[in-house]
């Protein structure tokens, strides 16, 4: 029952996400402002609001009492190859800026994560390729997972290209050049776009498809308030450049 209504609770706010955040930029980051209540340190927030996506999962697969199979353990293993990189390194390799991020989106975010985590967690606690799936499935699979580490990959290094513009440590912010900066705005979301589309394909599951369409909700309007914030910030910030997916968007 909970399984059922985490699904649907994702489905139902995906649409809702995506419209209000092209009128409301979620405040953190450079996008930052006050005025959403109580605030704590950019580092800690990440740790606390991506921590229940890397527990909870675990726990549900690792716990339930059918056991996984060795497939739903290799997805399970980049699941939480991502989240800890979002858990623990990235708040580790974030430059000390003095940032803040708002309370109000920590409990939100921890809140959706333990639900997407359960949701994914019931699904893989009972996957399997069935004989049946035959070639078709074992290759949609291999697609899929190649997809989620090759958008992992891409979200890792435009994280870092990101950080080493700041290798002053003045905490300002510059035009990124180079890679796939010169296509988009935002690689970083284009990454996680593409890995949890890999994770949609790859388990071929209502949570998966639910988690790849947020993701996508949440990021794409992100990205283009990053785009606008950066043509307001330099004006010879390549207007060519696209918001997040190269060449369309």
């Amino acid at each position: 029952m909970l399984n059922t209504v985490a699904i649907l609770v994702i489905f139902a706010c995906t649409p809702l996400v995506f419209i209000l955040l092209y009128f409301v930029t979620a405040p953190y980051g450079r996008h930052f402002r006050e005025g959403w209540g109580p605030s704590i340190a950019s580092r800690a927030s990440w740790f606390l609001m991506e921590l229940p996506a890397m527990v909870v999962i675990a726990g549900v697969v690792l716990f339930d009492e059918r056991k996984a199979s060795p497939l739903a353990l290799v997805l399970l293993g980049l699941w939480e190859m991502h989240y800890i990189y979002r858990t623990c390194l990235f708040p580790l390799l974030m430059k000390d800026t003095g940032k803040r991020f708002p309370v109000l989106l920590i409990l939100f975010a921890a809140i959706f994560n333990s639900l997407n985590g359960y949701a994914n967690g019931h699904f893989l606690a009972g996957f399997t390729l069935l004989p049946v799936g035959g070639v078709i499935a074992a290759a949609r699979v291999g697609l899929g997972m190649a997809l989620f580490v090759a958008g992992f990959v891409t979200h890792v290094r435009a994280d870092a290209e990101l950080r080493g513009l700041r290798e002053n440590g003045d905490g300002g912010y510059k035009i990124p050049r180079g890679g796939l900066f010169e296509y988009v705005a935002s690689p970083n979301y284009f990454g996680e776009i593409v890995e949890w589309t890999g994770w949609a394909l790859a388990t071929w599951s209502l949570p998966g498809l639910a988690f790849a369409l947020f993701t996508a909700a949440n990021l794409v309007p992100r990205a283009h308030a990053n785009r606008a914030w950066y043509l307001d910030m330099f004006p010879d910030y390549p207007r060519e450049r696209k918001r997040v997916i190269p060449f369309v968007y």
